[in-house]
């Protein structure tokens, strides 16, 4: 039985964690973490010290924020204790850093998205990238999103620019009118990623392939945070047999 801490349980997407974890026949919440200290079937704790200090777990996954996160990964894997973390926003030398501190052969996974279309929206991207001169980016999330661009959003403006291996002739950001700077998006390694938050969207992402006489669009939409737990669960199954750093679902399912 694989005991799993939730940071965040209090949260919305904890709290789907939580339900998740508990519905599984192999894994079980040996305690939730969050300042809040909502009432709960499992221990609760306002710190990862605490948690840490008076619970055995096996796996740690966080929803928190981006500046929270660090810190409880940082101890967990410190004490030996792996860890599936979805929140967004950590650069690859914060995190590449955080997984130099293992003990243990603990595992740090983090993925931009957890949801299995995800994946597969950002290898079909990957995959059309070198076929097409132009590509963009548009990102749609809920209004209460912390970051922006997503990190969803970004890894696939990265993996599109590593396939295609040259940069867009689009007009750029040198065709903004004064007073309207972003109007071509954010630049994420040579593609424009633009990011939308509004009420009325989980999350939803289009990849949008331009070439002479023809257009593709890869689009994936997310409705509920249910879309995330067979994600989640597999990060938590997989880690055990894992080691240092791993980024991204697709590293579990392909």
């Amino acid at each position: 039985m694989i005991k799993v801490a939730v940071a965040g349980y209090a949260g919305r997407m904890g709290s789907a964690v939580v339900d998740a974890v508990t519905a599984a026949d192999d894994m079980v919440v040996a305690c939730g973490i969050d300042p809040a200290l909502k009432d709960a079937a499992f221990p609760v704790f306002s710190n990862i010290n605490d948690a840490i200090d008076s619970v055995e777990f096996d796996v740690l996954v966080d929803f928190t924020q981006p500046d929270v996160v660090a810190g409880n990964v940082e101890k967990a894997l410190a004490a030996g204790r792996n860890c599936v973390v979805g929140t967004t926003g950590l650069s690859n030398e914060v995190l590449e850093g955080l997984a130099e501190k293992a003990v243990d052969d603990a595992c740090l996974f983090v993925a931009p998205n957890f949801t299995t279309g995800a994946v597969l929206m950002m290898q079909f991207a990957k995959a059309a990238a070198p076929y097409f001169p132009e590509a963009e980016v548009l990102e749609f999330h809920h209004a209460r999103k912390k970051d922006a661009p997503s990190g969803t959003a970004v890894r696939t403006a990265q993996m599109i620019a590593e396939a295609r291996g040259f940069e867009s002739s689009a007009p750029g950001k040198e065709t903004e009118m004064p007073g309207c700077d972003g109007a071509r998006g954010a630049l994420v390694e040579g593609v424009p990623v633009h990011s939308v938050r509004s009420m009325g969207f989980v999350a939803t992402q289009e990849v949008i392939f331009g070439s002479m006489g023809q257009t593709l669009t890869i689009k994936h939409d997310s409705w509920d945070r249910e879309s995330y737990m067979p994600g989640v669960l597999l990060g938590i199954r997989s880690v055990g047999d894992r080691s240092g750093l791993i980024v991204g679902l697709e590293q579990f399912m392909m």
